[in-house]
This record gives C-alpha cells, sequence and structure tokens, in this order.
C-alpha cells in the first residue's frame, strides 16, 4: 500500500445536474496537449469527486425546475433550467429532505431491515409518504420544535448569553419554516390538510347531531342542567390567545417572517393565513368557514396536488434512479474505520455527449493524465455505465391507438443516452488505461430478479454479444439484474378522499371518489451496487471488518475472489432480498454459462447467520478463455502488477525488470511469493508469475497464472545503461 494507496476510484458516466460544470469544460481544449496539470486535475476533483453520498448530494444539488402554464392551468416540470426569467421558475432541490426521495430511502431501509422479498413486502404502508397528511407530520414536528424553542428564548432575560444561542437556532427553524412561503404549490399539502382539518373538525359529532360544529363551554343552567353554550364571536377571537403571550408572540412572528420574505403588497393574505395556521394552530379556530366554499376550494386543492405530484414524479423519476444508485454504490462500504474509502467521479454529461470524436480525445487526456503516471493517487480504476439501452429486435410498432397505453403511436418511452455503440466507443477508449467497466441494461420490470427467475440469463448474453471477443472485452463488466425499490404493479399511492357535503350541510370524506397516483415502479441498475461491491473490498480494513482471516494490510483486494468458498454470504450487498429465489434449471443455466456479474437472492447461511441481503453469485467479465468467462479479479490483479512493475522498474528498465521477477529475496516476485497466505495477498497459492524479454524488438512478455488460468501482458521495455 505505500506504492498504490488506492484501488478503487470510480468514473460514473452521466448526468446528474446539467447546471453544474461537466468533466468535457473542465478539462477544456486539449490539442497539443500531452498531459493536464496538477492543478487542473485538482480541479476536476474539487468539482467532481465524491467520498460519500452526502458530499454528492452537497457538491451536484441535484434539482428539478417547475413553472407554470397559464394557458393549461397546469404545473410544469423539467430537469434543465427553462429560459424564463428567474421569478417565473421554482428550483425544487432533491435532497434529503425532499418528500419523494425520503419515502423511497425510508423504504429501501424498512425492506432491507426486515429482510423481506417483494411479494410479501407491504409497500403500501410507506407509500403514503407522499400524501399530504404525512407531509404534514414532518411540519408538526418542526412546529412542536419551534414552540419549544421559543418559549425557551422568550423565558430567558436579555442579558443572557444562552438567550442568543436559542436564538441562533430559532432562526434555523423559522429558515426551514420559511423556505416555501412564496411557492404556492408547495404549500399545497398545507393547504389540503388545513382545509380538511376545518371541515372535519368535529366531524363526528355534527353528523350525529345533523348539523355543524359550533365552538362552545360547558355550562348550567339555573335549574343545574348540564349544557354547552356557544361563544360570542368576541370571545373565539380570543382563543387565539388562549396558548398565552407566547402563542400570540408566534402568530405575530411568522406574519412578520411571512411579509420578509414576500413583499406586502403581492403576497397572499390567504397563503399569510395558512402558515399562521399551519404553525399557530389555536389560530384557526378563530374563523368562521364557508363549508361550500371550503370543500370545494380543498377538492380543487386535491385534484391539482394529484396531477402536478404526478407529473412531478414522472419528471423526476430518471434523476432518482441515478440519486439511489448512487447511494447504493456508496452503501456497499458499509464499515466503521474507512481506512481507503472508494470515491466517485462524475463526469455530469451523458455517454453520447462524452464519446463523441472530438469529446473523446478530452477525455483520453484525462485518463493519459491520471492513469499513465507513476502517482496512483488520481487513477481510475472502474467505471460505471448504467442503464444501457438496446433496441428490442422483432418489435412490432403500434400504429394506432385502440386502448389506452403507455405508448402512442409516433411516441416512445422516454430512454437513456447509453447505448450499445456508445459503451463500445467508451471501452474501446478506456482499455488503453485498464478501466474496468460495469454497465447495466435499461431499468424497468424487462431486468428484474422476477424476469431473471423466469426467463435466465439468456436476454442478457445475446444483449452484449456485440462486446464479446473484442480487445476491450475484459474490461466490460455486465450486472444483472436490476433492482427494484417499489414494483410497478405495486406502485400506487392514495393521497387522500374527495369531500362532500351531506344534505345536512355537514362536510365529510367521499367513500368512492379516491384520489391516487401511479409511480410506475422504480429501480436501481445493478451495475451502481456491482462496482460498490468491487470497490468496497478493495479496503483490507473492510475485509478485516468483515472477519475475513488473515488480512495483511499492505495489500488492497485486488486479488479478492468474491466467488471462492463463501466469500460472498461473508460480504453480502446491502439491499433486501427481492424473491425467493431461483429454479435448479435457471441456476444451472447460470453456472454453465458462467456470464456477467450475477446477483442472488437465495434463502442462505453463513455459520449461525442467516442472510437477509441479496449476495453476489457470479463475478464475471466479457473476457472468454476455453469457452468460459474469466473472473473479474482477474483483469484486476493484471492491472495491478502491471502498475506496480511500472513504478518499481522505473518505467520499464530492462535490468530493473529483471530484477523484478529473479528470486532474490528482496525482489518483488519474491516478496509476493512468500506472503501468499493471506486472504488479499496478490499472488495466491498455487499462483505463478513469470516473464521472458525479447531483446531484439524491445518487449517484454509476462505470464500471470491465476487459479490455472493464464494471462498474458506484453509491454515496452527501456533498455537502461546497465542493460546496454
Amino acid at each position: 500500500m505505500e506504492i498504490i494507496e488506492q484501488t478503487n476510484k470510480t468514473v460514473l458516466f452521466d448526468e446528474i445536474n446539467p447546471e453544474k460544470y461537466n468533466i468535457l469544460t473542465l478539462i477544456g481544449e486539449t490539442r497539443n496537449v500531452e498531459s493536464l496539470s496538477d492543478e487542473k486535475v485538482q480541479e476536476i476533483n474539487a468539482a467532481l469527486c465524491v467520498s460519500s453520498f452526502d458530499e454528492f448530494l452537497y457538491k451536484f444539488s441535484p434539482t428539478v425546475y417547475s413553472y407554470f402554464d397559464a394557458a393549461g392551468q397546469r404545473v410544469l416540470y423539467t430537469l434543465k433550467k427553462p429560459d424564463l426569467p428567474e421569478n417565473f421558475v421554482t428550483e425544487i432541490p432533491i435532497t434529503e429532505g425532499n418528500d419523494f426521495l425520503k419515502m423511497l430511502t425510508t423504504l429501501m431501509s424498512a425492506k432491507r431491515a426486515q429482510g423481506t422479498v417483494n411479494v410479501d413486502f407491504k409497500f403500501e404502508n410507506l407509500l403514503d409518504l407522499i400524501s399530504p397528511g404525512k407531509v404534514i407530520e414532518d411540519i408538526k414536528q418542526t412546529r412542536q420544535e419551534i414552540h419549544y424553542t421559543y418559549d425557551q428564548y422568550e423565558t430567558l432575560e436579555e442579558d443572557d448569553p444562552k438567550k442568543l444561542d436559542v436564538g441562533d437556532k430559532l432562526n434555523k427553524l423559522f429558515e426551514e419554516a420559511s423556505a416555501n412561503y412564496n411557492n404556492a404549490l408547495a404549500m399545497l399539502p398545507l393547504a389540503i390538510e388545513d382545509a380538511k382539518t376545518r371541515l372535519l373538525l368535529g366531524g363526528e359529532q355534527a353528523s350525529a347531531g345533523g348539523e355543524p360544529l359550533r365552538i362552545g363551554t360547558l355550562s348550567m343552567s339555573e335549574g343545574g342542567e348540564l349544557k354547552i353554550l356557544e361563544l360570542p364571536k368576541t370571545e373565539k377571537t380570543a382563543l387565539v390567545t388562549t396558548g398565552g403571550k407566547s402563542e400570540a408572540g408566534l402568530v405575530t412572528a411568522f406574519e412578520e417572517d411571512f411579509y420578509a420574505v414576500n413583499e406586502e403588497e403581492n403576497a397572499s393574505p390567504y397563503l399569510k393565513a395558512l402558515v399562521v395556521r399551519t404553525f399557530c394552530p389555536l389560530a384557526a379556530a378563530s374563523a368562521e368557514i364557508d363549508v361550500e366554499k371550503e370543500a370545494a376550494n380543498y377538492n380543487s386543492y386535491l385534484e391539482f396536488y394529484k396531477k402536478s405530484k404526478d407529473d412531478f414524479i414522472k419528471c423526476v423519476k430518471p434523476l432518482i434512479e441515478k440519486i439511489l444508485g448512487v447511494k447504493c454504490f456508496f452503501d456497499q462500504y458499509d464499515v466503521k474505520s474507512k481506512e481507503m474509502q472508494p470515491k466517485l467521479l462524475i463526469t455530469n454529461t451523458s455517454l453520447d455527449m462524452l464519446t463523441k470524436t472530438s469529446n473523446l480525445a478530452r477525455f483520453n487526456t484525462y485518463l493519459k493524465t491520471v492513469n499513465c503516471k507513476n502517482d496512483f493517487s488520481n487513477t481510475i480504476w472502474f467505471g460505471i455505465v448504467p442503464s444501457v439501452d438496446v433496441d428490442a429486435s422483432g418489435k412490432r410498432t403500434v400504429t394506432r391507438e385502440r386502448f389506452k397505453g403507455h405508448e402512442k403511436a409516433g411516441v416512445g418511452v422516454v430512454r437513456g443516452s447509453s447505448t450499445l455503440e456508445n459503451l463500445g466507443i467508451l471501452l474501446d477508449a478506456v482499455k488503453d488505461y485498464r478501466v474496468q467497466i460495469f454497465y447495466s441494461f435499461r431499468t424497468g420490470e424487462d431486468t428484474t430478479f422476477d424476469r431473471l427467475a423466469t426467463e435466465g440469463v439468456d436476454q442478457y448474453v445475446s444483449k452484449s454479444a456485440p462486446l464479446m471477443r473484442r480487445d476491450f472485452s475484459e474490461f466490460a463488466v455486465p450486472c444483472l439484474p436490476n433492482f427494484t425499490v417499489i414494483p410497478k404493479e405495486r406502485s400506487g399511492v392514495i393521497l387522500d378522499k374527495a369531500m362532500e357535503i351531506d344534505e345536512n350541510g355537514v362536510p365529510k370524506l367521499s367513500e368512492n371518489d379516491i384520489q391516487k397516483l401511479w409511480i410506475e415502479g422504480i429501480y436501481v441498475g445493478a451495475a451502481y451496487v456491482a462496482a460498490g461491491c468491487v470497490a468496497a473490498y478493495q479496503c483490507p480494513q473492510f475485509l478485516k471488518e468483515k472477519k475475513f482471516k488473515p488480512i495483511s494490510p499492505e495489500y488492497p483486494g485486488v486479488r479478492f475472489d468474491v466467488e471462492h468458498k463463501n466469500n460472498a454470504l461473508q460480504i453480502p450487498t446491502t439491499m433486501a432480498k427481492e424473491i425467493y429465489g431461483l429454479t435448479e434449471n435457471v441456476k444451472s443455466s447460470i453456472n454453465r454459462k458462467g456470464f456477467g456479474f450475477v446477483f442472488s437472492s437465495e434463502n442462505a447461511k453463513f455459520g449461525k447467520t442467516e442472510i437477509k441481503n441479496v449476495t453476489v453469485y457470479k463475478a464475471r467479465s466479457l473476457s472468454e478463455v476455453d469457452n468460459e468467462f474469466e473472473s473479474v479479479y482477474k483483469t484486476l490483479v493484471s492491472t495491478y502488477i502491471h502498475r506496480i512493475l511500472t513504478y518499481v522498474t522505473n518505467d520499464m528498465k530492462e535490468d530493473n525488470i529483471a530484477f523484478f521477477f529473479s528470486n532474490n529475496p528482496d525482489s518483488q516476485k519474491s516478496k509476493w511469493m512468500a506472503t501468499s497466505e493471506y486472504v488479499n495477498s496478490v499472488l495466491q497459492k498455487g499462483d505463478e508469475l513469470s516473464h521472458s524479454i525479447d531483446v531484439q524488438n524491445g518487449r517484454c512478455d509476462i505470464n500471470i497464472s491465476l487459479s490455472g488460468s493464464t494471462r498474458n501482458l506484453d509491454v515496452l521495455i527501456s533498455r537502461s545503461k546497465a542493460a546496454v
């Protein structure tokens, strides 16, 4: 580890936020440029390289933009900032606080904790986290914290230093609360629940008595009879202050804060009252309501919210799947001591843009800079290409829509920008820099565990055929199947029921008119998880914390074979099981073909521990030897040896190469052979390392035998004075 400190830096070939710089912009023009400067590499790292999911969200700020269409009376969403005046565009940051992302991450955590397969998991219990009622629950928590902190603030003396500390905390809470004051769409859940609460306040009692609720107090008549007397309007207004001085102070504080964020002449009085009622609910009791108007507003809000949320989800879904993919990549490194933490460099541009001839030349210059020098701190080892599109052959085109469906004549399903052709161009370029590319096919119900269980791996083999038996095949790693966060057929979300008024004028929720939307499935590309697994077990501390013995702190996990014995069971992924398992015929087919980086959702035990997560079943590239696909680690070991050889021999000097492979106890080969007992040894027992030098042609032929399979490296040598 003294020479090469990391073997897991990974590059993601995808666009996250088009408003942020991409790698092509940062590299700049490279004509007549052999290498980028150190300052340029640092600039690229500062802008595009992340070491955690939190840093990823901070640096790339994934964002959806919304604006209003007055003609169609609807909200439009886009992932690229529209060319409109700033005050007509609303930015919706996709942070961990976003209700949709929060719902998905909560669902994934719950599923992992339960260890339940998809068919048994109660998705509906968590999908309603994006309903207005659940959104309000988060606001209630914030409200409680504001009230608690404000009470503390009011009780402290003016000169007490602690009051300033509490004031800082209160400012942060108000900042959170005020984030959406001027965003009518974000305020819709508040408006829906506010109208619903006021309409149904005392709804059960009103239904029983046949009259709307009227707030009153308990009293006794002169004859001693109990009576509830309706309060006069003046006393109703006084209810606002029943919370004491602090409640009245908060009402004033929120009114002033609302007008501070919004210009008073343009601010909506209704939104101001809504904010006050939301964070100071006692104020709600002071106002008389027009039941019919309020019910109509409620139904209008709910319908608009449903349509807007539906459009938002359709727009944000591709971005959300990328965000979850990045999260899953980092999640695989689930250890406390982060000695060789995986790093992810995000190109922030589409693969079709990157693989254009002029742009690819720029990226080649970058790879030459970081992968062809004897400093390995910025070396790229792996790449991720998620969601590769492959046109379905033989699929009949529908020219006339007879029934409602996803595809209409002339309108196709939205597809990604990574094609098999783009992938082939990329692989041909990166092979010279020995970057292993993990790729997966477009997400959807066709590439799930369910489909693998019923159809096997044949579709993946046929789709990957154009990449086989090529010079770059050993650097291509097909990953399958993709992971299901929410199955398409179980992605319905009930938002709420419509409001209706009975013959007595009492509002109630409808039993038949239910507002529901469909997410239509959320998936994560297998390439993120596969690359995350391999990047994680490069770290010797990761292997040590996973109870592998013995582990050498001197070596990375390049020789670690995840398929060997029970290695895969000892380091399961963080992904929850999806299906009950595969049939013997499908498993036999996978074993016979030995194709791809395949994940398994099987019942298994390691020692006394029941494995509840998905595990790695196969870890193969597209390189074939004797009609069998080779393990991913074999290419990785070859790359590692090549880079160590380059460093130790001072750029392939002939006499240094001879010493590298000699039997001298101080030679690199001897050191590796003497430490073959470790789980993460570069050379294991039975492995061989030999070379032969062609002096006439100035070449060195290196043979690396790993588990009985021999690989060849052919390198140019640099004749030193000693050799001459």
